[in-house]
């Protein structure tokens, strides 16, 4: 599998460690979290959170000038046991996971008319995946989106986003104590297609969450995964690949939360760039506050620049509030193709193209394995390879 051997121009990679900081991530940002869009200023990119965002590429989504004025067609095919809702914005079940945290996750949460919950009831243990087709059909769009999982319920969700349009949306997450959930949520949009979402993951007492994001399409994409624990011993994996090409915007902002004792949290996002101006962001925020004793925490980002023209940001940062953890850590690394790796293949009759196809499969490899769905998988791997099958085109 190929890891990155060196850092290239066009490329930054940074982070920081805080122990026992008085500032937590909440208080990097430029509002606190809030349901209304008044109380967020509207960005001028020198911000924290907007300072990597090409804001006069969101078509209006940051400063109220967007309006709902398209259409997207919503598919979910979902086994008997599952409840699907559509709810009015009153229903009670809705903002449990997490507030906004910026101004576009707070119009969305202003703009939408309906809402969607799904809920799996508990002890339930479903053998088919719930599948949420999400298809633009240009214009602008607000959502908000609630999966549920009861205790002790097990379920697989995979949210998949096509078409064309501007999209802004939160998607709530709310797992039962003891529940299993794992989520893939794809970004295959057209390549004119502007797409931001919140995504709020509340973990309850021994429960599990798994989310593997993967963004492929769009014009600029911008997600903001976080995770919160309702009880101890809850466990959070966030995994995610993308894939930017050509003047693609895609970037990433997590955050995971520690504020329960005996919780533990994996993160690793791997990226491929090709092209001119193809701009991957990736921030990874961990904060351990003083009440999570017995926190066991690691993240990490990979990134393959496979041409000039490219540029990564990579800021991972991890805030410690207590000393009494299993451990904490992270790690960050941009780099090229490792030539031995290609020369290797070459050498024994590869072609060089076919030789950058396994390179780049390999890099992406145990987090493609990471979806289960061999469905997703082979699509996923497929997509991969037409991208860089393009690229020699």
């Amino acid at each position: 599998m190929a890891e990155p051997q060196s850092l290239p121009a066009g490329a930054t990679t940074s982070g920081s460690i805080a122990v026992a900081a008085e500032s937590t991530v909440a208080t990097r940002m430029s509002a606190p979290p809030s349901f209304d869009v008044a109380d967020f200023p509207v960005p001028h990119g020198r911000e924290e959170e907007w300072r990597f965002t090409p804001l006069e590429r969101l078509r209006g989504l940051h400063d109220g000038t967007a309006e709902a004025s398209g259409g997207i067609k919503a598919e979910i095919s979902a086994p008997d046991v599952v409840t699907v809702e559509t709810v009015g914005r009153d229903d009670q079940r809705l903002g449990r996971a997490g507030k906004p945290v910026d101004r576009v996750a707070a119009q969305a949460y202003s703009s939408f008319e309906r809402a969607t919950i799904v809920t799996v009831p508990k002890e339930a243990v479903l053998t088919e995946p719930v599948r949420v087709s999400l298809h633009g059909q240009g214009g602008t769009t607000f959502g908000h989106t609630v999966f549920e999982l009861g205790a002790f319920a097990e379920a697989v969700i995979v949210i998949d986003h096509t078409g064309d349009g501007v999209r802004a949306a939160n998607v709530e997450y709310v797992l039962g104590d003891g529940a299993k959930l794992t989520v893939v949520s794809v970004q295959d949009w057209d390549d004119t297609a502007v797409h931001c979402s919140q995504h709020n993951a509340l973990v309850g007492r021994d429960a599990t969450f798994k989310s593997v994001v993967v963004t492929f399409g769009g014009d600029v994409v911008r997600l903001h995964p976080r995770v919160n624990y309702a009880g101890p011993g809850g466990e959070a994996e966030l995994y995610g690949l993308f894939f930017t090409d050509n003047g693609q915007h895609q970037e990433h902002r997590l955050l995971v939360d520690h504020d329960t004792p005996n919780c533990r949290s994996n993160v690793a996002y791997k990226g491929a760039l090709q092209g001119q101006d193809a701009h991957a962001v990736w921030i990874g925020d961990v904060l351990i506050r003083k009440a999570a004793t017995g926190t066991d925490t690691y993240e990490l980002n990979r990134n393959l620049v496979l041409t000039d023209g490219a540029r990564v940001d990579s800021v991972p940062n991890l805030e410690i509030e207590t000393g009494e953890i299993v451990g904490a850590g992270h790690a960050s690394a941009t780099g090229r193709f490792d030539d031995e790796q290609l020369f290797y293949l070459m050498s024994r009759g590869v072609s060089a193209d076919e030789a950058r196809r396994l390179v780049v499969r390999g890099f992406f490899a145990e987090l493609v394995q990471q979806i289960g769905l061999q469905d997703v998988q082979e699509r996923l791997l497929a997509k991969i390879d037409a991208e860089l099958e393009a690229s020699v085109a």
